[in-house]
């Protein structure tokens, strides 16, 4: 099949929730075959993580409390990109490493970019490398609510971490990959 084969065209959208982080609207889209269905869309904003690599070879990672997930979860420096970025995803990826883990990274390399988990959200997240990095001399606030506990691991604690089932979170297992990838 072409993709014009498998696209669903939307019909109309109603808005069932407009809060502080998602917009949740239910689609009626006509299927390829010309059936009609419902879509549960959830907008986020686009958003930034980053593999963090100290200069002693060591992956910068954080713990916090996630309410959907019932659980503390262990992920990278992460955030989504807000009216003080502009579109503008490495002055997001600076500001969130100032707020969350207190650096600065001379240097910023993309390296992937992908939805977040596109059956329901049209989150889009642009995940980076961030080396060569310094602490910050005017720490900007985090987050209201927001509670962190910052730790270094190595590739092979990293790596243990997702196999005992501690490290869960989708963009930071792809952060542990690509960073084995590169020491290949």
């Amino acid at each position: 099949m072409t993709d014009n084969e498998l696209k669903e065209t939307e019909i109309k959208s109603d808005l069932k929730y407009d809060g502080e982080i998602i917009r949740v609207e239910q689609e009626t889209v006509r299927l390829a075959n010309g059936e009609t269905a419902h879509r549960d869309v959830v907008h986020h904003a686009p958003a930034v993580g980053m593999l963090v690599i100290t200069a002693d070879d060591k992956m910068v990672l954080e713990k916090q409390w996630r309410e959907p997930a019932k659980a503390v979860m262990v992920e990278i420096p992460a955030g989504k990109l807000d009216d003080r970025d502009r579109g503008n995803e490495i002055h997001a990826v600076q500001r969130e490493l100032n707020e969350e883990i207190r650096y600065q990274a001379g240097k910023i390399e993309p390296l992937y970019s992908f939805y977040s988990s596109c059956g329901f959200t049209d989150e889009y997240m642009y995940l980076y490398l961030a080396t060569d990095l310094t602490p910050v001399t005017d720490e900007l606030p985090r987050d209201d609510g927001e509670f962190l506990e910052i730790g270094e691991y190595t590739l092979e604690e990293a790596k243990a971490m997702v196999q005992a089932g501690t490290i869960e979170d989708a963009k930071t297992i792809m952060a542990i990959q690509a960073w084995e990838l590169m020491k290949k």
